[in-house]
């Protein structure tokens, strides 16, 4: 994967990564604890930095970490010092801010009003010159996030309640997001109006709950309820479930990498079972590409398992285990040499060779970033004896950046916007290489074009796209890069 020093990815094979995961709860004795199950089912969106927020009546109290949920919130110790029956959660892959301390979230505030944390998963296109503003107008900035960006613009509105601040501040943002937020008498949550990102209510013993996905109800036994629907807010108190429509009616663009890469596969994101989706995508690419005098069939490991399955059920192949991950590793960071960047690629994959020596196989994966690691896989493939190996990619190309909470290399960067099929499939060093078409994508979620924004595979971007200045995933104003 040719990354800069510094970037981030995960190496299950050149994935873009999101920023993160969201939960709340509201009225419950266990809040804290919940919240911190809650993020470990949440995990796989943000592996950088986890923290939790509670309120107990009287006062806030906060623990906000680097690194796992499991490393920092497993203690009795750590529990018992969040007390209360509301919290909310985060846990955090950075796309905007770098990876410091002051950037974890909930990010905490006191308001004229009284206290305020606030946990955001998404990226808001237009932060930077919204920041820029409000530095010239005396705001102080303590974090790189564009999260802050929503704080200050809560303290300087002008309504008279928590809500018409929030309303307001949101009104005056760009991009993707899902939100919490807690204040001293309710909980919040926020979908922008395109709703981008998926956030969904539940219920846990008469304590509603919100949280990024069904799988962080599912953890502890709560009942999904329904999906904070695009564009509306929910307000979640002692006299129970309230909610408003503040913001303008838009046409939906829900994400539809949520489905390719991002969300649990035993999740229901946008009203659909993940694992389905991944089924279907799999049958898809099948029917565009198959290989009919391969031998067998395999994923790389685990996102792609799904899809592997649907190819094999529509092509007859047979299905193997034949590529173990390492699931002990965590995130690697990205060595900026290529003998680093296929060490790491050994660290986490290994071939199964009695599956693999002598066989034609079809390698299933889930998307292709830039192209480095699945090199550095097909190699090792190679390595095993495959006798041919045959690439088949569960999504189209990417060809360009997004903007909407997903840490995506730049245009230059993307190996697909950049080259040919037939030179990608040279630079990857396999015998024949397929990609999903947008249609087949749209036709395995469920939906059209119009209900998903697909902007990094086709560059239909649902809103203006930002311009230079603001398109670097850490490019904040040199007055605030002081260390942590």
């Amino acid at each position: 994967m040719s990354a800069s020093p510094g970037l981030f990815c995960d190496l299950e094979t050149d994935k873009l990564r999101e920023e993160c995961g969201v939960f709340g709860i509201f009225g419950n004795d266990e809040a804290a604890a919940h919240t911190v199950l809650g993020l470990h089912a949440l995990q796989h969106r943000g592996q950088e930095a986890a923290g939790v927020v509670t309120f107990d009546g009287r006062l806030f109290h906060n623990h906000r970490a680097l690194g796992l949920v499991g490393d920092h919130f497993s203690s009795e110790a750590v529990i018992s010092g969040l007390p209360g029956h509301t919290a909310i959660g985060h846990v955090r892959y950075s796309t905007q801010g770098a990876p410091l301390l002051r950037n974890v979230q909930p990010l905490f505030a006191d308001f004229a009003f009284g206290g305020l944390a606030l946990a955001h998963n998404g990226n808001l296109t237009n932060a930077l010159s919204l920041r820029r503003q409000l530095v010239e107008q005396g705001c102080l900035f303590q974090s790189t996030s564009d999260t802050e960006v929503i704080i200050h613009l809560i303290a300087r509105s002008r309504q008279p309640s928590v809500v018409e601040r929030l309303v307001d501040a949101l009104a005056q943002v760009e991009g993707a997001y899902a939100l919490v937020a807690l204040s001293g008498s309710a909980l919040y949550g926020v979908r922008d109006p395109l709703g981008v990102r998926p956030l969904v209510l539940g219920e846990l013993e008469g304590a509603p709950i919100l949280a990024s996905e069904t799988c962080a109800l599912d953890i502890m036994g709560a009942r999904f309820v329904r999906d904070v629907e695009p564009g509306e807010l929910v307000i979640l108190s002692a006299a129970g479930v309230e909610s408003l429509k503040p913001f303008p009616r838009l046409p939906r663009r829900f994400c539809i990498f949520e489905y390719v890469y991002f969300s649990r596969p035993d999740s229901t994101v946008f009203h659909r079972s993940v694992d389905r989706v991944r089924r279907a995508l799999g049958r898809e690419l099948a029917r565009e590409h198959p290989a009919p005098q391969a031998d067998c069939v395999f994923s790389v490991p685990d996102s792609s398992n799904a899809m592997a399955l649907g190819y094999a059920e529509e092509s007859g192949l047979k299905l193997e285990h034949a590529l173990i991950r390492n699931h002990y590793v965590g995130r690697t960071f990205i060595h900026p040499a290529e003998a680093g960047r296929n060490a790491k690629v050994k660290i986490k994959f290994n071939p199964v060779r009695d599956v693999i020596a002598g066989r034609r196989v079809v390698v299933v994966d889930d998307s292709l970033v830039r192209g480095t690691t699945s090199r550095g896989l097909v190699q090792m493939i190679r390595q095993a004896g495959a006798r041919e190996v045959h690439f088949r990619v569960a999504s189209p190309p990417i060809t360009g950046p997004c903007y909407y909470g997903i840490d995506t290399p730049t245009k230059r960067e993307l190996i697909a916007s950049q080259h040919s099929l037939e030179e990608i499939r040279t630079h990857l060093g396999v015998d024949s290489l397929g990609y999903l078409s947008l249609t087949g994508m749209l036709r395995a979620a469920g939906g059209d074009e119009t209900e998903f924004c697909h902007a990094c595979f086709s560059g239909a971007y649902p809103t203006e796209v930002p311009d230079e200045s603001t398109r670097g995933r850490n490019d904040l104003p040199a007055a605030v890069s002081v260390p942590a």
